[in-house]
This record gives structure tokens, C-alpha cells and sequence, in this order.
């Protein structure tokens, strides 16, 4: 595969905005629609980046997310992530570097059911030999709100969706038709307006705004799915925070900002943020470490692994690596 810079602008583009239109990211970027269109719709075809949806657990109501770091017998880390994998409710399933063996986090469908699922479920599991539960409290960045680091403020300012209202509810339930609508979506992120409205037997202009309504509330948020690597960030890893609580919302809003952080989140457990890290090099992780986390008073202690492989990410399965050839 290969995938030279203009690609990464390409792709960084549809991570900002994954239902914009090839004119409108065309337009953003300084380039001809039609390359736009050719390049793009081949990664796609090829399978290369997959525009998906995924909710806001907590404020739909979808959901309960919680983070598990699993230990495994030796030998058995692929039959266990497998075994994770292939459930419907996990989002994500990472080898790792470290005590655990493996990361993965998982959305329960309600408190009650959680008990169940890791008493029993995840328990039963052959291979699995010890598990460490976080749950989400508090999500300060989504995987779907990171764009790869290759475009100017201004590039990205003319493609990012106007912000959302303040003071959005902490629970909003999604009714009959929205909850179709973002099945669609989480099925294809970019469906048609009209594809929506001859799916679910509504008028175009209702599709709409249904759709409209659901990414402006930030109760769906739709997401350019890519390996990092194939962008030129070949180092992953998952960083384990301890930060004074007075401290915990500043820290987590400043990392959730950084160009480097996928995803950051505020967690109970032995510690309380868990933030997602890429970075080209790790030389580039190392300054990540000490100039941007070492320079946050409030954090006391850090525990940073590295991912040596994703077998699910966003409830998509990672069939294999993609092979990267580079191009200048």
C-alpha cells in the first residue's frame, strides 16, 4: 500500500470532518476535487479507511465504558484477544507491553450488566488469568475528535464543525428514530442524506436534520478509522496517569488538546486518567513525556505501555497489518 503525503493531508481531512464532501475537503486543502475523489474514494474502496460512527456512551445512555487490562496465560494471546475481539461490546482490543497483556475496553450496556460481564463473562474466557477494571467518568477527548498532524489551523478550522452548545445535558436519550439513524451511521459514516430517507421511509429534508441534530449534540460522532502507521505514526502506547483531583480537569483538558493524544479519558481505579499516545518515533514519545506530561504538577505517578498490535479498534475488526510502503 502505498501512501505518500498528499494522501496523509487527504486522510488528516476526512478525521476532521468524515462527512465533508470532496469539494469541501478539496477546497480546505488547496487541491482539484477530482484528485480529492480518486484518492480518497481508493483508500476507502481498498479498505485502507473506513468511516464509521460511534456514540457518546454516557450521554446516550448506550452505554457504560470501562477499560480492562487483562493478564493472560502464556501462550494465549491471540486466542484471548480473539475471544475479546469477537464480542459485540468491546470497542477496542490492543496487545501490550508491560504487566498486562492486553488492553481493551468495553462498553456495557448498563451498570447492573458490568458485574455479570466481568464476573462471569470475561472470567470464563480461556486464557484469561487476571483482570484490572477502570471505569470512564469523564471523556476529555474521543478517537473520533483526532486528526492526524498534517495540516495548517486554518486548513483545519475551514473543515471542523462549529462546536457544540454549552451546557449539553449529562444524559440524553436517543428516541426510535435517531437510535435507526446512528445505526446507519455506525455502519457507514458517510451514507447519503437520501440513503437515510429511503432506509428508514422519511422525507429527505428530515433525514437531515436528524442527522444533523445527532452530530451537533455530539450524541453520534462520526470517525475516519486508519492505522496510525500508515500515516507515519508508528509508535503507540497507552499512558496511565495519577493526578491530584483538583488538578484532574485542567490535566486532562491541556492533554486532550496535544496533537499527539488520541484519546483521554478520567478514570476510577489505581489511577485516574488513561490517555493514548502516537508519535512518529520513540524519541518523539520520550519528549512527549518529559516536556509535555513532566511538566504537569499535578500528575504524581505514570505507568506508560506500549500497543504491539490492535486486533479491533472503534467495534472494527483489524484482520491483519496493512504492509506500509513509503513514498516521499
Amino acid at each position: 500500500m502505498q501512501v505518500d503525503v498528499l494522501d496523509r493531508r487527504l486522510v488528516a481531512a476526512l478525521q476532521v470532518s468524515p462527512r465533508a464532501s470532496w469539494g469541501e475537503i478539496g477546497r480546505a486543502v488547496g487541491e482539484h476535487e477530482r484528485t480529492v475523489a480518486r484518492r480518497l474514494q481508493r483508500l476507502l474502496t481498498e479498505g485502507v479507511v473506513r468511516v464509521t460512527a460511534i456514540y457518546d456512551d454516557l450521554r446516550t445512555g448506550h452505554g457504560r465504558p470501562v477499560h480492562l487490562d487483562v493478564q493472560v496465560r502464556p501462550g494465549a494471546t491471540s486466542q484471548v484477544a480473539k475471544a475479546l475481539a469477537d464480542r459485540p461490546d468491546t470497542r477496542s482490543v490492543y496487545a501490550l507491553t508491560g504487566v498486562a497483556d492486553l488492553g481493551c475496553e468495553l462498553v456495557s450496556p448498563s451498570r447492573d450488566a458490568l458485574h455479570h460481564i466481568l464476573s462471569t463473562e470475561i472470567s470464563a474466557i480461556d486464557g484469561v488469568s487476571q483482570t484490572q477494571t477502570q471505569v470512564v467518568l469523564h471523556t476529555f477527548r474521543t478517537v473520533a475528535e483526532w486528526h492526524a498532524p498534517y495540516l495548517t489551523e486554518q486548513e483545519v478550522a475551514e473543515l471542523r464543525p462549529a462546536p457544540p452548545p454549552e451546557g449539553l445535558p449529562d444524559e440524553e436519550g436517543l428516541s426510535p428514530l435517531e437510535q435507526e439513524i446512528a445505526e446507519l451511521l455506525a455502519a457507514d459514516g458517510r451514507i447519503a442524506f437520501t440513503a437515510v430517507a429511503e432506509r428508514l421511509d422519511v422525507s429527505v429534508p428530515t433525514a437531515r436534520r436528524r442527522v444533523t441534530s445527532l452530530i451537533e449534540r455530539r450524541l453520534l460522532l462520526p470517525r475516519a478509522e486508519v492505522e496510525p502507521a500508515l500515516l507515519g505514526l508508528e509508535v503507540e502506547a497507552m499512558l496511565w496517569l495519577k493526578v491530584r483531583p483538583y488538578g484532574l480537569d485542567r490535566v486532562g483538558q491541556r492533554l486532550a488538546g496535544h496533537p499527539n493524544v488520541r484519546y483521554c479519558a478520567a478514570t476510577s481505579g489505581t489511577h485516574s486518567l488513561i490517555v493514548q499516545v502516537v508519535a512518529a518515533h520513540e524519541a518523539d514519545l520520550y519528549r512527549f513525556m518529559t516536556g509535555v506530561v513532566g511538566s504537569l504538577d499535578e500528575v504524581t505517578d505514570s505507568d506508560l505501555t506500549l500497543i504491539t498490535r490492535a486486533y479491533k479498534r472503534g467495534h472494527l475488526h483489524k484482520s491483519g497489518l496493512l504492509t506500509l510502503e513509503k513514498t516521499p
